[in-house]
C-alpha cells in the first residue's frame, strides 16, 4: 500500500492551501503586517485588500478543484485548471526567490512543494 496516494496527496496539499489561507487572512486583518507578502510591494491598502481577497478566492477555488478531482478523477477540465495552477505555483516560486522579504524568499520552498505536489497527481497512472 502507497502511503502517498492521491487522495493522501490531495489531502496534504488541502491542508497546506488552508495554511496559506490562514496566512492571508491574518494580512487581510491586519495582525501581521503587508510588507512581508507580495515581494513587498504593495503601496496602498486598497492594494492589500484587492490581492489578498483575490489569494483567498483562488486557494479556496483549488481546494474545490482539488475535491472535484477525488469526485471525478478522470475530468479532463480538472486537470486542465491543475495544470494550470501547476505553472502558477512555479511561475510564484521564481518570484519568491526574487522577493524583497526573507520570509516571502522562503516561501519559494512551500510554493515549489505545492507545483510538485499538484504535478504528482496530475502524472499518477501517466
Amino acid at each position: 500500500m502507497k502511503v502517498l496516494n492521491e487522495k493522501n496527496t490531495i489531502l496534504i496539499l488541502v491542508g497546506l492551501i488552508s495554511l496559506v489561507i490562514i496566512f492571508h487572512l491574518l494580512i487581510l486583518f491586519k495582525i501581521i503586517p503587508s510588507e512581508i507578502a507580495w515581494g513587498g510591494r504593495l503601496k496602498t491598502e486598497q492594494e492589500m485588500f484587492v490581492f489578498e481577497t483575490v489569494s483567498v478566492a483562488l486557494n479556496l477555488f483549488l481546494i474545490w478543484i482539488l475535491t472535484m478531482k477525488v469526485k471525478q478523477p478522470e475530468s479532463k477540465i480538472i486537470n486542465i485548471v491543475l495544470w494550470l495552477f501547476f505553472v502558477v505555483f512555479i511561475l510564484n516560486t521564481v518570484g519568491n526567490l526574487f522577493a524583497h522579504t526573507n520570509l516571502e524568499k522562503l516561501f519559494s520552498i512551500l510554493t515549489f512543494v505545492l507545483a510538485i505536489l499538484i504535478l504528482r497527481i496530475l502524472m499518477k497512472g501517466k
